[in-house]
């Protein structure tokens, strides 16, 4: 094992691994304490293909990690992922995130309905999965001991993964800050309110196009393949003129 991991980086990973954690943190972590780093190839290899979200299990539990840079097996550049300072351990969070009641997603459904609060999809409610309005590693299971729908939502496996990417590239994730003020005026936890997307002065609007509408988008995309641009900046162009005439 590498001699330059802390000791109480090397303690707790070790209780993630003996059972204080979920199974995709301690083989990840097995990895690391082997080798002192984990990459995006070394991750796959394990069986898991959404790396960030493997090592997003690891931060659960109050690790801190550091994403660095290398180059993949393909030639192409991928994320290495090493451990942060002890100073920056997350107390109390060896086991993670609490597991999910299934009435709760039972009051989720009855709450939003069977859609992605992303896309505003109608989904069948089996690929749809729970997920914290505010990330886990910022404000932990808020809202899970008096079964709060409000702190949850429900997304697709796209929308999390889009989630999770653009949450772990924001700065509110830096250990200096986790506020979770700032998360609670963000799209990605609240998109029917917000005014920044990850800090940023960014609007978003996703429609997911259903029913009687597939045959209105299918005109639009026509009409757009016509002038040379896609549906979406077909849309902006549609807006603008209407914002303009007031």
């Amino acid at each position: 094992m590498p001699a330059d991991i802390e000791p109480a980086i090397r303690e707790l990973a070790e209780k993630v691994i003996d059972g204080g954690g979920s199974k995709r943190a301690a083989d990840v972590l097995k990895v690391m304490l082997d080798k002192g780093a984990i990459s995006t190839d070394e991750i796959n290899d394990l069986g898991y293909n959404h790396p960030p979200r493997a090592i997003g299990d690891v931060r659960d539990a109050g690790i801190p990690i550091i994403t660095g840079r290398g180059t993949s097996r393909s030639g192409q550049r991928m994320a290495v992922y090493s451990f942060g300072s002890a100073a920056n351990i997350q107390e109390g969070r060896v086991g993670g995130r609490s597991a999910l009641p299934k009435k709760f997603k039972v009051a989720l459904i009855a709450r939003y309905g069977s859609i992605d609060c992303i896309t505003g999809a109608k989904l069948d409610e089996r690929v749809l999965q729970i997920d914290h309005r505010i990330p886990y590693r910022i404000a932990g299971d808020a809202g899970l001991a008096d079964h709060d729908v409000e702190a949850y939502m429900l997304l697709d496996a796209s929308s999390q993964r889009a989630k999770s990417w653009s949450c772990e590239t924001c700065q509110n994730m830096t250990p200096a800050m986790r506020d979770p003020t700032i998360c609670a005026r963000c799209f990605w936890a609240f998109p029917e309110a917000y005014d920044h997307i990850a800090m940023q002065q960014i609007r978003r609007t996703n429609i997911a196009w259903q029913g009687a509408d597939v045959d209105v988008h299918d005109r639009l995309q026509q009409v757009a393949t016509r002038e040379g641009l896609t549906v979406a900046e077909l849309l902006i162009q549609l807006a603008r003129a209407k914002a303009n005439d007031g």
